[in-house]
Formats: structure tokens, sequence, C-alpha cells
């Protein structure tokens, strides 16, 4: 199993500060994005801008990921 802490408009859609997904080491970012999708749809619309940190960095779409990092998910941060 893969944990997935969630931040901002993410954690108040799911109702939780982190998850867990079934996981095969390997899969990518976009991957994880699928399933989040998948297996909680209110977070459908923020998919597509969800910024994801592995390890404490940004990691891109087709970064690995293993069920040993650290992974967190959330929205892009707007203001001024």
């Amino acid at each position: 199993m893969l944990r997935v802490k969630l931040f901002a408009q993410a954690k108040q859609l799911v109702g939780s500060p982190q998850v867990e997904l079934p996981w095969t080491d390997g899969q990518s970012v976009t991957e994880l994005k699928q399933q989040l999708g998948e297996q909680y749809p209110q977070l459908q619309p923020l998919l597509p801008r969800l910024l994801v940190a592995v390890n404490n960095e940004y990691a891109g779409n087709e970064q690995a990921i293993t069920t040993r990092d650290e992974v967190a998910c959330f929205p892009p941060v707007s203001g001024g």
C-alpha cells in the first residue's frame, strides 16, 4: 500500500489528511493521479492541476514511486 498525504482542498474533498492506495513499486505519478481519481471521484476536478511531491521534491508525471517514498498531493497555491 502507498500512503499519500493530502493538503488544502484535496484534504477537504476527501475528508482525510491521508489515504492509502494499492500500489506496485515503479508506478508513476500519472498512475497515482489515475488511482486517486478512481477511488476518490470528488478529486477529479483537481487532478490536472494537482501537484505531487515525492520525498519532499516536486515530481513530474513520469517519476516512479515506491511504497517506501513519502508522497504528498496538494493543489497549486494562489494568492498575492
